[in-house]
């Protein structure tokens, strides 16, 4: 079993919290890369107890670049699509994300995640044991190879993929190859597409993935 991750926390407390989500920062960043996000939501969502839970990435060798340590949820081989990655390192962020899933006590979680974040977040989602309220995509992408397929729905869980049209880093044709696996396994995603954003968000963005959340636990 791989150690708890060290995580900042916005909101509610863990006893108190009506909700819990549980928001992955991309490669190279950390947990407080969306406290302003976190600390907005948890402001509007009232009457709901909103918490949110930001991990911290481990450190590691990342091939693409270079090899140098930086935060990282898993090592990217190259960035082709599907992703080549190290799946041994995707598996240990996995449990690692599991551990902190299981020590939340919030009648509904949801994942959420940002580039590599939000491709954990869906990877973590479609498998985790515990009972997950939705799983949310900023710029993200199915982990997939051909020994990995999209595991076939076995709940139904609001998957939500926002997604920019422009990106150069995770291109949109990566969020519609999602749609289009997660659609083949079973699942019903829907895709929110923002014309000319490139690999970040827009204050249109943030209000949809407001409003989405909402939805998702009422």
């Amino acid at each position: 079993m791989q150690p708890a991750l060290p995580a900042l926390e916005v909101g509610a407390s863990r006893d108190d919290a009506d909700v819990s989500v549980v928001l992955m920062h991309g490669l190279g960043a950390d947990g407080h890369d969306f406290a302003d996000v976190a600390q907005a939501m948890s402001r509007a969502a009232l009457p709901q107890k909103w918490r949110f839970v930001l991990p911290h990435a481990p450190q590691q060798a990342v091939t693409i670049n270079m090899g140098m340590r930086m935060p990282a949820w898993y090592d990217i081989i190259d960035l082709s699509q599907p992703r080549a990655v190290n799946w041994d390192t995707v598996e240990q962020s996995r449990e690692r994300i599991e551990t902190l899933i299981d020590a939340e006590h919030a009648p509904k979680l949801i994942l959420a995640g940002f580039s590599q974040g939000a491709a954990m977040a869906l990877h973590v989602g479609l498998r985790c044991a515990s009972p997950v309220a939705g799983i949310l995509l900023m710029s993200g992408y199915l982990l997939v190879s051909d020994a990995r397929p999209c595991p076939r729905k076995t709940k139904d869980i609001p998957i939500g993929i926002f997604h920019g049209t422009a990106d150069p880093v995770v291109p949109f044709s990566a969020a519609e190859r999602t749609i289009e696996s997660l659609t083949a396994a079973g699942h019903s995603p829907t895709l929110h597409p923002y014309e000319g954003l490139e690999h970040s968000l827009c204050d249109g963005e943030i209000r949809d993935v407001f409003a989405w959340l909402r939805s998702v636990v009422h």
